[in-house]
C-alpha cells in the first residue's frame, strides 16, 4: 500500500490506542470512548470475518460521541480493492491490530506535554512517503526545529492571557501550531484552516492528543473562503457586504511553495478582504505573497507573525518588488532567517522565515537578518537543525546582535539603496575567509608570521605554547617550527598554559555541576523534566560562553543530544515511577507480531541474559546500565572476565600463528586446514590418528613420556623424535593445532563462565542498591561522567584545532621552490639516464 494511503489508516489506529489507553476510564476526559468505541473492542475483533466492517463501526461510535464524524471516519477499514479480499483482509487487519496491541505501546502513563505524538509519527510517515514517492504530494509538516524558531521569534514566550490567539492559515497536520501554543506560558486559543479535509483530521486529532480539544480547526481554502471573519451587524449583512478577517495576536504559516493555482476561485482586484488593496496582486502563477499578505491582513495592530517562504520572495522582480517595496514602507517586516537546504519534506530548496510586526513598525530603523544556512546536521538524506543552531537564531534575533558573516542589523537605508531587494548575501557575507598562500615564503623559506599572528585568539589564552612550537624563521617577519607536525598536539598538551586552561574548563563545568546536582538529586514524581532541562542547558551555555576558545553552543548541543538519546527518558520515568525505578531490572518476553511470527521479538534490546535455551531470562535495567553496576560493586570480576578473555586472544594468535607458517600448500597442516583458513578439527584429528598408527609403537612411546616430562625435560627434545622419524614433525604441528583448539575451547567456557557469575551478582545487586546509591550511579556514574567527558572532548579539540593549522602551515612552507626545482631537476636527470641506457634520448 502507498505511504499516502497507508499513513491515514496507522494515524486513526494510533488516535484510537492513545483516547482508549489515556481517557478510557475518565468520565471527564476530553476524549469520551463509549462502550464499543475503544481499542479494546477491535482487539475482539481480531481472526473474524467482519473485522474490517466492526472497526468502522468502533471508529463511527468514537467519532459520533465526540464530534469527530468526517474526523476520524474517514479510511474505510472494509474496503477491498485497499485491503485485500476475504482472508487477506482479514489476516491484514489482524496483523495491524496485534502490532498495536503489543505492551510497550502503551500509552496509559503517557503525557503529550509537548511532545507532539501525533506529529511525530506524521513526520515519520511523511518521510518515508516522500522518499517513496518522491514528492510531498501537496501535503507539509513543518519540522518540530523550525515551528520553535518560528513561535520564539514572534515572542509567543511572553503572551501574558489565554485570551490572546494564534492563528495558521495553513495548518496542516497542526504540528506549527501546537509547538507554538507549547511555548508559550499560558493556554493561548488556537485557530487553523485546512483545505485537505484528510490532513484538517488529522490537525484535530492532534489537538485532542494534546489536551486543547477547544482549538478551533477549519475546513476550506485560506485564500478563497477564510473562515474566520469579524462579527458584523445585521445591516452590513443585509447590505451584501461581507464581514472582514478575523485578526490574531500571533499568526505562524507554513504555505505551499510557489502556489501556481492560487488564483482558482479567486479575483484578486475584487477581494471582499482587501488583501492585495494596499500592496498590489501577486504574480498569477506564483502565490507566496498571497499567503504572506493573508497574514499581514490576519494580524492585529499589535500582531506578530512568521511565514516560511522560498528565498526567491526576497529578490524576485516585478510585481513582487513592488509588494516588496511598500512592505517595507511599511516597516511591517521585523527580520529575515535563512535557513539551511534540504529541511522541508517535498522539497530540497532553502527556505527563510519572514517575521512580521505590526507593533513595533514606527519606531523600527532596519530589517535585521540571520544567514542560518550552514548551521545543520545530516539526518538520513534530509537537513536538521541541531539545538544549538536553534538556540543560536533565537539568541541572536532576540538580542539583535551583530555577528559577522551570520547576523546583522541591515538599516532601510541601506536597503533602499539595494533597490529594496532583501536577498541576504547581498548584506551578510558567510562565506569562509580564503586562505592565501605567501608567494615570497615558497620562494626563500619560512613560516608568515602573520599567518601565525591570526590565531591570536589562542595565543591569548596559550602564549608560553606559542614560543615552544616556534621560533625566529630564516627573515624578517617568517618564523620556523621548532616541533614536527606529528608532535604539535602532544606539545600544547604537555604546556603548563594549556593545563591551566584546562583547569578552567573543568571549573566551567564543576561550577555547573554543583550548582545543579541537588536538583538532580531532588527530581522526582511529578517534576516536570521540560523544566529540567531548560534550566540545565541554558547554565551550562552561560557559563561556556565565558570560556575562550570553545563554542558554548558546542557544549551545549552535547547536552541536548545526550537529552534526547538518554536523559529524557530517564527523567519521564523519574517523573512517573520515582527512584525507586533505578532499583528495577524487568524481564523482557517476545511479542509475535503477527501468525506467521514463530519465534516473536523483544521491542528493547536486552542488557542481560541469565540462562540458556527456553528456561532463558532476558533482562532490561530501567535506569542504571549493568556495566555501572558492575563498575562501582564487581571491579575484580570484571577484571577477572577480561584476563580470561585477554588469555582467548592470546591462544586464538597462537593458532593463527600456527596455521600462517604451516597451513600453505607444502605446510604440515595443509590437510588440516579449510578454505577459508581455519582449523578443521575434524580433518586434523584424522590426519593425527595416520600418523600415531605409523609410528613406531617404541618410539611414540618414548614421545609420551617426554611429553608428560617436557617441563623438565631439556631443550630439544622433540627433534630427537623427528631425527628418529620424520614425520613427527608434522604430527606435532598438528598435535599442537589440536591441544590449542582445546585450550580455546576451555577458555571460552571459564570466559562464559566468568561472564554469567558476573551478570548473576550484578542483577541480585540491583533491589540491593539505597537509594543514595541509586542516585549516585544514575547522576555521577551516568549522567555527569558522560557529560564531563563531553567536555573533556571540547578540550582536546581546541588542541587539535590548533595542532592541524598549525601542521597545515609548517607543511606548506616546508620546502622553498628552489629546493623542490631542484628535486625535479634531479629527477629529471635520472629518468633521461635510463632512458639512454635504454636506447631512447629525450
Amino acid at each position: 500500500m502507498d505511504a499516502s494511503i497507508y499513513k491515514d489508516y496507522i494515524l486513526v489506529l494510533l488516535f484510537v490506542k492513545y483516547v482508549s489507553d489515556k481517557y478510557g476510564n475518565d468520565p471527564y476526559a476530553p476524549v469520551v470512548v463509549p462502550s464499543g468505541g475503544g481499542f479494546a473492542d477491535m482487539v475482539k475483533l481480531v481472526g473474524t470475518k467482519n473485522i474490517g466492517e466492526g472497526i468502522n463501526t468502533i471508529i463511527a461510535t468514537l467519532a459520533e460521541q465526540n464530534g469527530l464524524r468526517g474526523i476520524i471516519d474517514n479510511a474505510d477499514f472494509d474496503d477491498s480493492d485497499k485491503l485485500g479480499k476475504g482472508d487477506e483482509k482479514v489476516k491484514r487487519l489482524s496483523s495491524l491490530i496485534n502490532i498495536f496491541k503489543r505492551p510497550d505501546l502503551s500509552f496509559k502513563a503517557n503525557q503529550a506535554g509537548g511532545d507532539d505524538i501525533l506529529g511525530d509519527a506524521y513526520e515519520y510517515l511523511m518521510r518515508h512517503f516522500a522518499t517513496e514517492s518522491g514528492k510531498s504530494k501537496g501535503q507539509f509538516y513543518t519540522p518540530a526545529e523550525v515551528s520553535r524558531i518560528m513561535a520564539r521569534v514572534i515572542g509567543v514566550r511572553e503572551a501574558k492571557s489565554a485570551s490572546q490567539t494564534i492563528y495558521d492559515p495553513t495548518c496542516g497536520s497542526g504540528s506549527l501550531l501546537l509547538r507554538a501554543h507549547h511555548e508559550a506560558p499560558v493556554d493561548l486559543t488556537i485557530y487553523g484552516q485546512e483545505k485537505d479535509v484528510a490532513t484538517r483530521g488529522l490537525a484535530v486529532m492532534n489537538m485532542f492528543l494534546h489536551n486543547v480539544p477547544t482549538a478551533d480547526i477549519r475546513s476550506g481554502n485560506t485564500l478563497t473562503e477564510p473562515q474566520f471573519r469579524r462579527k458584523v451587524s445585521m445591516a452590513k449583512i443585509a447590505s451584501g457586504k461581507s464581514s472582514p478577517l478575523d485578526r490574531f495576536d500571533f499568526v505562524v504559516a507554513n504555505p505551499p511553495f510557489s502556489d501556481k493555482a492560487w488564483m482558482t476561485g479567486l479575483v484578486p482586484d475584487k477581494d471582499e478582504f482587501e488583501r492585495f488593496e494596499h500592496f498590489g496582486i501577486p504574480p498569477k502563477k506564483n502565490g507566496d505573497y498571497a499567503y504572506l499578505l493573508h497574514v499581514v491582513a490576519s494580524m492585529k495592530s499589535t500582531g506578530k507573525g512568521c511565514i516560511v517562504m522560498p528565498h526567491g520572495v526576497l529578490f524576485r522582480g516585478n510585481g513582487e518588488a513592488a509588494i516588496r517595496k511598500k512592505l517595507i514602507e511599511r516597516k511591517y517586516i521585523k527580520g529575515i532567517i535563512g535557513l539551511p537546504a534540504n529541511l522541508f519534506f517535498g522539497t530540497g530548496i532553502p527556505a527563510c522565515l519572514i517575521v512580521l510586526d505590526k507593533e513595533g513598525a514606527a519606531s523600527r530603523t532596519g530589517i535585521y537578518m540571520i544567514d542560518a544556512s550552514k548551521g545543520f546536521t545530516k539526518d538520513g538524506p534530509k537537513n536538521r537543525l541541531r539545538d544549538q543552531d536553534v538556540h543560536k537564531i533565537v539568541d541572536c534575533f532576540t538580542r539583535q546582535v551583530h555577528l559577522p558573516g551570520y547576523a546583522e542589523m541591515v538599516s532601510f537605508k541601506r536597503i533602499e539603496a539595494e533597490g529594496c531587494n532583501l536577498n541576504i548575501p547581498r548584506y551578510i557575507d558567510g562565506s569562509s575567509a580564503e586562505d592565501l598562500h605567501d608567494i615570497e615564503a615558497h620562494l626563500r623559506g619560512g613560516i608568515p608570521a602573520t599567518d601565525i599572528d591570526a590565531l591570536q585568539p589562542y595565543w591569548d589564552v596559550l602564549a608560553e605554547t606559542r614560543t615552544r612550537l616556534f621560533g625566529e624563521g630564516p627573515r624578517p617577519g617568517t618564523v620556523s617550527p621548532l616541533v614536527t607536525p606529528m608532535e604539535l598536539k602532544a606539545v600544547i598538551r604537555g604546556g603548563e598554559d594549556f593545563a591551566a586552561y584546562g583547569r578552567a574548563v573543568y571549573t566551567a563545568f564543576e561550577g555547573w555541576r554543583a550548582a545543579h546536582r541537588p536538583a538532580l538529586e531532588a527530581f522526582g514524581v511529578g517534576d516536570s523534566p521540560s523544566t529540567l532541562i531548560h534550566t540545565l542547558s541554558e547554565d551550562l551555555l552561560a557559563r561556556f560562553a565565558a570560556v575562550p576558545l570553545i563554542d558554548g553552543y558546542d557544549v551545549y548541543q552535547h547536552l541536548m543530544s545526550y537529552w534526547d538519546e538518554v536523559m529524557q527518558d530517564d527523567a519521564g520515568i523519574l517523573a512517573i515511577d520515582g527512584w525507586d525505578a533505578a532499583k528495577l531490572i524487568r524481564k523482557l518476553v517476545k511479542v509475535k507480531e503477527n501468525e506467521d511470527d514463530k519465534t516473536g521479538k523483544f521491542a528493547e534490546e536486552p542488557d542481560i541474559k541469565l540462562g540458556s535455551g527456553k528456561s532463558a531470562l532476558y533482562l532490561k535495567a530501567e535506569l542504571i546500565p549493568p556495566a555501572l553496576i558492575v563498575a562501582r560493586y564487581f571491579a575484580d570480576e570484571a577484571a577477572e572476565v577480561e584476563r580470561l578473555e585477554g588469555e582467548v586472544e592470546r591462544l586464538e594468535g597462537e593458532l593463527e600463528a600456527l596455521i600462517e607458517e604451516h597451513g600453505g600448500e607444502e605446510g604440515d597442516l595443509s590437510d588440516a586446514v579449510d578454505e577459508s583458513g581455519a582449523l578443521d578439527v575434524k580433518a586434523a584429528k584424522k590426519r593425527r590418528a595416520e600418523l600415531v598408527a605409523e609410528f613406531d609403537k617404541g618410539v611414540f612411546k618414548r614421545y609420551e613420556l617426554a611429553e608428560k616430562q617436557r617441563k623438565v625435560a631439556p631443550d630439544g627434545w622433540r627433534e630427537e623424535f623427528v631425527e628418529l622419524l620424520p614425520d613427527f614433525l608434522e604430527f606435532f604441528h598438528i598435535n599442537d593445532a589440536l591441544k590449542l583448539t582445546d585450550a580455546i575451547k576451555d577458555a571460552k567456557a571459564a570466559v562464559k563462565a566468568a561472564k554469567a557469575a558476573l551478570d548473576e551478582a550484578a542483577v541480585k545487586q540491583y533491589p540491593k542498591l539505597s537509594l543514595a546509591e541509586a542516585k549516585t550511579l544514575v547522576i555521577d556514574d551516568k549522567w555527569l561522567a558522560t557529560l564531563a567527558a563531553k567536555a573533556e572532548g571540547e578540550l582536546d579539540r581546541v588542541a587539535q584545532r590548533l595542532a592541524t593549522r598549525c601542521g597545515e602551515l609548517a607543511e606548506r612552507y616546508d620546502r622553498k621552490l628552489p629546493d623542490l626545482m631542484k628535486l625535479a631537476e634531479d629527477a629529471q636527470a635520472r629518468v633521461a639516464a635510463h632512458l639512454e641506457k635504454m636506447g631512447f634520448a629525450l
